[in-house]
Parts: C-alpha cells; sequence; structure tokens
C-alpha cells in the first residue's frame, strides 16, 4: 500500500513537472515571437545642421537717399526754372533763378550808404582826446561805419543765393517750382533729387526668415517687366513690424534708366543656411492628416508622430515642430510599420541618410 501511494505521488509530481515545463516552454515562445518576427529597417537621428534653401519677398523699390531742395530766401519770384523732373544733375548745378530786380536795387542803395559812413568815420581818425567831436560822436561814426558794410555784406550774400544749386548730383526725382512762385512761401520742396541716381529695392521680409540674411548676401531681383538684376543686401532694418511681423532689407542695386522709386520688385535670396532641425525627406511620411514620421522608441517599438515642416534642401526638411534632436525616425520605406511593430533598428550614418533606404 506504501509502495502504491508512492507511486501515485511520484507519477502526479512527474505531471505536474511536465506541465509547468510546457507552460513555460509557450511563454518563451510567446517571448520569443516578436523578436524572431521583428523586420530590420534602416533608422537615422533627427539632428540639427544647416540647412540651405532660398527667401523669397516682395518690395518697393526706393532713393536710397534723398536730397530737398529748397530757397534760403523767402518773399523773392522764381525766375526761371532750369531743369526738368527726370533730369540727372551733377552737385552744384544750377536749378533754379530768382528776380534779384528788386535786390540790386538795394544793394546799390546799400553800397551808397556804406561809402558815405565810411567817409565820416575817415575824417574823426587822429581826433581821439583832442577835444574837437566828444568821444562819443567819433565811436558813433566808426560804429555805423561798420553797420553800413555788414549789412552790406549781408546784401551782398542774398545775391549769391538768388542762384538755386543742386546739393548733391543725382536724379531729379520731383519738381515743385514754377515760375512765378513765392520762395520760401511753403514747406513743400522745390526739388526731391536721389543722391547718386541710387535706387534700392525695400524688401518685406517674414520675421523668421530674417535671421538667414545677413549683410553682403547676393539677391535676385525681378521687376514686373521680367527684367532680373542682380543685387546685394546693404542694409537690415533692426525693428519688425509688431502688426505684420515684417521686417524691411535694403538691397543695393546698381545704376539703371529703369529703376524708378515707388516700383514694385521681387527679391529672390539664394545659397541661405542655418542650423536647423531635420529629418531626411525620405523619412517623413504624408497622408490624409498631414506629415508625420514614425520614430524607434527604446524598445524598439515604432510610433507614428505628426510633424510640421518647413523649407527644403539637399535632401532633408526642415522640422519646425516634432520630436527633440536625437529621436531615432525610420527612414525610406517606412510604410510597412504599423503603430505597435517592433522592428531591428540598422542606423545609418547621417551623411547618407538622404539616400539610404529601408532594407
Amino acid at each position: 500500500m506504501t509502495k502504491t501511494k508512492a507511486l501515485i505521488a511520484s507519477t502526479a509530481a512527474l505531471a505536474l513537472a511536465v506541465g509547468l515545463a510546457g507552460c513555460g516552454g509557450k511563454d518563451a515562445a510567446k517571448k520569443a515571437a516578436p523578436a524572431a518576427a521583428a523586420r530590420a529597417a534602416t533608422v537615422v537621428r533627427i539632428e540639427q545642421r544647416p540647412l540651405t534653401g532660398g527667401v523669397e519677398a516682395s518690395g518697393v523699390l526706393v532713393s536710397r537717399e534723398e536730397a530737398a531742395v529748397g530757397s534760403e530766401l523767402s518773399g523773392y519770384r522764381i525766375a526761371r526754372v532750369l531743369v526738368e523732373q527726370g533730369a540727372r544733375v551733377r552737385a552744384g548745378q544750377p536749378l533754379v533763378q530768382l528776380d534779384d530786380t528788386l535786390l540790386r536795387a538795394q544793394i546799390a542803395q546799400q553800397a551808397a550808404q556804406t561809402a558815405q559812413s565810411e567817409d565820416q568815420a575817415k575824417r574823426v581818425v587822429g581826433l581821439d582826446g583832442q577835444g574837437v567831436l566828444s568821444q562819443e560822436q567819433i565811436e558813433t561814426r566808426r560804429f555805423q561805419a561798420k553797420a553800413q558794410a555788414a549789412a552790406l555784406a549781408e546784401l551782398k550774400t542774398r545775391e549769391s543765393r538768388m542762384t538755386i544749386t543742386a546739393p548733391v548730383g543725382g536724379l531729379v526725382l520731383e519738381r515743385n517750382a514754377r515760375p512765378g512762385d513765392v520762395a520760401g512761401g511753403g514747406t513743400t520742396p522745390m526739388f526731391r533729387i536721389a543722391r547718386d541716381s541710387l535706387v534700392e529695392l525695400e524688401a518685406q521680409v517674414a520675421e523668421n526668415d530674417l535671421f538667414r540674411i545677413h549683410v553682403g548676401d547676393a539677391a535676385k531681383v525681378t521687376l514686373p517687366g521680367g527684367q532680373t538684376i542682380e543685387g546685394t543686401v546693404r542694409l537690415i532694418d533692426p525693428t519688425v513690424d509688431a502688426q505684420t511681423k515684417l521686417g524691411k532689407v535694403r538691397i543695393r542695386l546698381p545704376v539703371r534708366d529703369d529703376l524708378r522709386p515707388g516700383g514694385f520688385g521681387r527679391a529672390s535670396f539664394t545659397d541661405l543656411s542655418r542650423p536647423v532641425l531635420v529629418a531626411p525627406e525620405k523619412a517623413v511620411r504624408y497622408d490624409a492628416n498631414g506629415a508625420s514620421v514614425v520614430i524607434v522608441g527604446p524598445d524598439n517599438r515604432v510610433r507614428q508622430t505628426p510633424v510640421k515642416t518647413g523649407q527644403r534642401g539637399g535632401g532633408f526638411v526642415e522640422l519646425l515642430d516634432g520630436p527633440p534632436a536625437g529621436s531615432r525616425i525610420l527612414l525610406g520605406a517606412a510604410s510597412f510599420a504599423l503603430e505597435g511593430d517592433v522592428v531591428k533598428p540598422q542606423e545609418a550614418p547621417a551623411a547618407a541618410a538622404p539616400s539610404a533606404s529601408a532594407r
């Protein structure tokens, strides 16, 4: 009886052991199954690198610097206007001749008074302290002679200003002077001159692109007629419009007859580079929900994550919003991967990423 009980107990223990072993084998098989089913895939990391690309912006042609021309004198009529709008003038060239008829008469009268005062001043030379005239009378004659001479000099200075000349050379943009007008009668200048005939494009550039543009960068300007002009960035405005979020960039252009201030132009800034977060273009998926990448997590499971893309260049695309730098993403034919799948990642060098493909 004792042997029978022992045999039964031994048989039960053996069955239990076999059962447990069978369960353990199934669990191990389950754990091994995903690893065996995992597919090899090429991955690359999101990184920060210079992205080469272009920026386009529209703007208005403006004078680099304008000179306003007016008269220092008032009350004199314009006798002649010597240049027309659109003319190119040199510095010092006569623009307007004022009527000096009245002034010449005043100069003649003042010259006579000055000569008389100087003659009276000469008569008291050497009479100081002799009692012939009081010292006060002597000093009065001398003072009057000096005052009359100063008045004559002031009139002759006016005479030299009767011809209004160009303060700078350049293109006459606007003419407001007319024969018969009275000089100094208003605040409107007689002429506006573009110094050295220099016309620039004042391009309106989005705030996000301003930091990509630097003084000295090349720019190509296209006019409405289709003509293209090579220019250079001369100045970047240090402020951004609070409403439009646009900044001004001045582009230096060569002197040309078809460049007219107020006209329209479109600038193209090429070969610009900036360090940004990028991913290979082949790693970005596009569907009805927009752009996305497939992230490979630490457990090698994949997860689709939406991204917002920006500029493209050199086989890479800028990630304005998405995973941080260093994240692993599937490259190339990532469409086989479903959410939660396990892959065998094989990391590709970043430089080779645009030409690499999933295995």
